[in-house]
């Protein structure tokens, strides 16, 4: 499986920074940029007086060229509902950071307002790989083979938690290279990336939680508990299902129609869109189903299928924004899972207690017409935390080889961080079992999980000479930098 590539066309990004808006108030609800006919949306939040502004916005968008070079025209449209208010035209003949008022023009050609646009090419050559990387579609193959077939043959427990496990990370990480192509993204579909702040809080607000849980098992009828979660993880499930299944129903419906109702806005809620394609509405109808049927069986098999479907959309959507803040949240969860699963009888109570998909579940022995099924478990944050770390490591394995964003998460190319990584998770994962099989007891499996990867990125790193790039590799928006320009400049 060599990663053969093909050169593009000198290309780019165009990183458009939309700062702030007078002459149009709060009548501006979205910004709508195009690129050859390529179009990127975003919802804005006006202020809460109307007038005239101004209106900041502070909002950053990466166009890729794929081919085209600095001189290929932007345009801007200011747009409330569906109604477009003015446009701007962004011609550039130099490949160079600019920042200009643009005057903006209604329908009928007359100057409307203006719109602070700070605009840079970013020049690239990016490369698209040839080769297809068949471990990928066996990777789906496997898991789907486990899951299907552990209901009626016994897997062996360490086997089937380690593939299941490897394959989930495998595909999920593939999957999230999609989160590079920042301008491919809707405003719905917008990278969620975990600040530095928020990985310091992670462990606090996790033990929270946790505590809370424990809490309402131990003072509240666990059985109205578990009722009120179900509600909860069904209509979840339901979505997280819909997401997943979505991509390969497109492959078989391929009409872009969509059918329902919005774009619209609700109290509390804001800005609702209840219009389906056919490939979301088939997804959705057999989503919905079998969150029926997990609320009404509590079956494990569709335990595992929610589990599945929430880890792999978790890795998909969900961005650590740098390697600094990866090893800091992986490093506050370490000490986190240590204290609840040695220091206290919290986190193994709620694993125990919690009838949610909120684990994966592997039979040690099948049910009979007079014995009940037992099973080995593994929390879906033991997949989703170090998964999220490694996906990170596979996007900078695209970066650092200048992989186009828009090639297929199956093209092949080198991943020397990301392989490394993903072997060193399984050694920690397997080692995990060997532990807890020895001496009989639970075992939080971060404790082996977090050095494994932190350890096996940082000498990967040193061995390629490449630490100071990966740690400044950022995959944050520049928006806080956009409104502390503006601010200083307010000032």
């Amino acid at each position: 499986m060599n990663a053969t590539t093909m050169p593009q066309s000198p290309s780019g990004d165009w990183r458009v920074s939309l700062l702030e808006v007078k002459g149009l108030g709060s009548t501006v609800d979205m910004v709508e940029l195009q690129l050859e006919g390529k179009t990127s949306t975003f919802d804005v939040k006006p202020p809460a007086e109307t007038g005239e502004g101004p209106l900041k916005v502070a909002k950053t968008f990466y166009l890729y060229g794929h081919g085209h070079d600095h001189t290929t025209p932007l345009t801007i449209a200011l747009k409330h509902g569906d109604s477009t208010l003015c446009t701007a035209s962004l011609p550039h003949d130099k490949a160079e950071t600019t920042e200009d008022w643009i005057v903006l023009m209604d329908a009928g050609g007359r100057a409307a307002g203006k719109i602070l646009v700070r605009t840079q090419w970013v020049s690239k050559i990016y490369v698209t790989p040839t080769s297809t990387n068949y471990i990928l579609p066996a990777a789906y193959v496997l898991l789907f083979g486990l899951w299907s077939m552990s209901n009626v043959v016994l897997i062996p427990v360490t086997f089937n938690l380690l593939a299941t496990s490897l394959a989930i990370i495998y595909i999920g990480c593939h999957r999230s290279l999609q989160l590079r192509d920042k301008g491919a993204m809707s405003d719905e579909d917008q990278l969620e990336t975990i600040s530095k702040e928020d990985a310091y809080k992670f462990p606090l607000i996790g033990s929270c939680v946790l505590f809370g849980l424990y809490a309402a098992f131990k003072f509240f009828d666990k059985d109205w508990v578990n009722w009120l979660l179900a509600v909860y993880f069904s209509i979840i499930g339901a979505a997280m299902l819909t997401c997943t299944f979505e991509p390969p129903a497109a492959y078989v419906l391929r009409s872009s129609a969509s059918y329902g109702v919005g774009p619209f806005s609700l109290p509390l809620l804001g800005k609702m869109d209840l219009r389906f394609t056919q490939a979301e509405l088939a997804a959705g109808v057999v989503a919905v189903a079998l969150a029926g049927c997990w609320f009404q069986s509590k079956h494990w098999m569709l335990n595992n299928g929610f589990g599945i479907a929430f880890c792999i959309q978790g890795l998909e959507r969900i961005s650590l924004g740098s390697y600094k803040v990866g090893a800091i949240l992986l490093t506050g969860l370490f000490f986190y899972d240590i204290f609840w699963v040695f220091g206290t009888e919290v986190m193994v109570t709620v694993a125990k207690s919690f009838d949610a998909p909120i684990k994966l579940l592997f039979p040690r022995v099948l049910a009979t017409a007079s014995t009940k099924a037992q099973h080995s478990m593994l929390g879906l944050g033991d997949i989703v935390i170090p998964g999220i770390f490694i996906a990170l490591l596979l996007r900078y394995d695209a970066e650092r080889k200048s992989v186009s964003p828009r090639a297929s998460p199956s093209a092949a190319f080198s991943k020397p961080f990301f392989h490394v990584c993903f072997l060193a998770y399984g050694l920690g994962l397997g080692t995990t079992i060997f532990v807890m099989n020895y001496f009989k007891a639970a075992q939080p499996a971060l404790l082996y999980l977090v050095p494994a990867c932190l350890l096996s990125s940082f000498g990967t790193a040193l061995a390629l000479k490449e630490f100071k790039a990966l740690l400044a590799y950022n995959e944050e928006e520049d928006e806080h930098a956009s409104v502390k320009n503006e601010d200083q400049k307010n000032d």
